[in-house]
């Protein structure tokens, strides 16, 4: 299992805080920013985190 408490950002929908352990994909934005998709826990769903 791992262990990554670093923080990504927070669920838009619900504020929660989403952690490195969460993410389900890491992709390059057209602007060459890093994007996120991660679970959110509390919400049960796929979230981009802000």
């Amino acid at each position: 299992m791992i262990n990554d408490s670093r923080t990504h950002g927070r669920c838009p929908m619900c504020d929660e805080i989403i952690s490195a352990a969460h993410i389900l994909v890491e992709y390059k934005k057209n602007n060459g920013a890093t994007g996120i998709w991660a679970e959110c826990l509390l919400c049960d769903d796929v979230v981009s985190p802000e």
